[in-house]
């Protein structure tokens, strides 16, 4: 673990770094929706882009902890960043359409393994003590992303084009690299390092099986989460057709509702910086875990913009509080040693689920209805969010969300 003392330079450049490479993801991810749509002319061919996401994550993670935990994570992902920028930029000179699709499997891929490596990082880089208020700021970074990027975006197709916003983003990766450079590295040591191959890839599960019996609390809070994700990424496949066909509402107010969403989540993320060393890792779990699914109930039974933006606001707001409690509780309680086998292990449940969600509540959205789906759904949602704190109110379990009572894992 790094100084104190040098801990507010060391996770500022951190920052940037991810910073840097979220806005220039939005940036060329809304550039190749327009470029395939412009050399097809069809809805599905760009929404196999969004196929590609989860399919890649199932990919990676069967095999990614393997890799993660047994090298220098900063130096991964100095390398996935300069490959990304690398395949960024032959997007703009390739015309053909299964080649891109390859190249972009192959970007989510790395993307994936980027996040992977980063938790494992951050975990190792930051103070135990300073976890909560650094994953508060990593919201409000990605979530500063999430508004900037489509804005920044759209000037550069004012000034260039789609193409060009490509080259941005392959600059930004560049400029990224250059961050994490300057950053220390953790080093494995030489037990660790083992030849990577299938059999190490199966022991490894049979340890991160291992782990989850004997930590069946933690991988219950954790597991919790990742329904949440679940819960949310089908009911997001949802969101746009929802406010369009069943609100009304033109593209351009569609648009406004995404930015008070964005501003919802950055909001919370500012609170949650702010004031972490008063909010306990209960509160931001189970305010996150209940409000944000209210927020899904409130969209689905609105019947006007301003009932909608209420909803898109509470459901992102509480989003920044869950997302920096169920963190800050994971990197807590996973032994840093495993930790990216274990969040692989998981998010390849997760990311099956997710496929199969989406593709079933798309489905019943066709057979039955948008709205009555988009709201059975919220209501199951909100149970989970009910079961969540049901789970943490047990007495004998308060320690794990007692600042004064967490051990360094890492």
């Amino acid at each position: 673990m790094i100084d104190l003392n040098s801990f507010r330079k060391t996770s500022t450049l951190l920052l940037v770094s991810v910073g840097i490479s979220n806005l220039g993801a939005w940036i060329y991810f809304i550039a190749l929706n327009l470029i395939i749509l412009e050399m097809t002319g069809s809805p599905f061919a760009v929404s196999i882009l969004y196929v590609l996401v989860p399919l890649a994550s199932l990919v990676s993670n069967l095999w990614s902890g393997s890799l993660i935990d047994r090298v220098d994570t900063r130096r991964l992902m100095m390398l996935l960043d300069g490959l990304r920028a690398f395949l960024v930029f032959s997007l703009g000179w390739i015309d053909s359409l299964w080649l891109i699709y390859g190249i972009v499997f192959l970007l989510n891929v790395m993307s994936s393994l980027f996040e992977s490596s980063s938790l494992v990082y951050m975990t190792q880089l930051v103070p135990a003590s300073n976890r909560q208020k650094f994953n508060a700021m990593k919201n409000f970074v990605q979530s500063s992303g999430f508004i900037l990027g489509p804005t920044i975006a759209g000037l550069l197709f004012l000034v260039g084009s789609p193409t060009f916003a490509i080259f941005v983003n392959a600059f930004a990766l560049i400029v990224s690299v250059s961050m994490l450079s300057r950053l220390p590295s953790h080093h494995r040591t030489e037990a660790s390092i083992e030849p990577f191959s299938v059999r190490i890839i199966i022991e490894d599960w049979k340890m991160v099986v291992r782990f989850a019996s004997n930590a069946k609390y933690v991988t219950l809070i954790y597991g919790l989460f990742c329904v949440m994700t679940i819960f949310m990424s089908g009911l997001d496949s949802l969101e746009a057709s929802f406010a369009t066909q069943v609100l009304h509402l033109s593209e351009s107010r569609y648009g406004f509702l995404v930015s008070i969403a964005g501003i919802g989540i950055i909001f919370g993320s500012l609170i949650n910086s702010r004031w972490s060393h008063r909010l306990s890792l209960s509160f931001c779990i189970g305010f996150g875990a209940i409000m944000t699914p209210v927020g899904y109930l409130l969209f689905a039974s609105s019947s006007s913009f301003t009932m909608a933006s209420i909803g898109f606001f509470v459901l992102t707001f509480a989003l920044a509080f869950a997302n920096t409690g169920f963190l800050s509780f994971y990197q807590h309680h996973v032994p840093v040693e495993i930790m990216g086998r274990f969040s692989g292990a998981i998010n390849v449940a997760e990311s099956l689920l997710v496929i199969l969600l989406t593709f079933g509540i798309g489905l019943l959205a066709e057979m039955i209805g948008i709205r009555p789906v988009y709201l059975a759904f919220s209501i199951i949602f909100f149970l989970v969010g009910c079961y969540t704190i049901h789970v943490m109110r047990d007495r004998s379990k308060r320690e794990y969300f007692n600042h004064n009572q967490i051990e360094e894992v890492s």
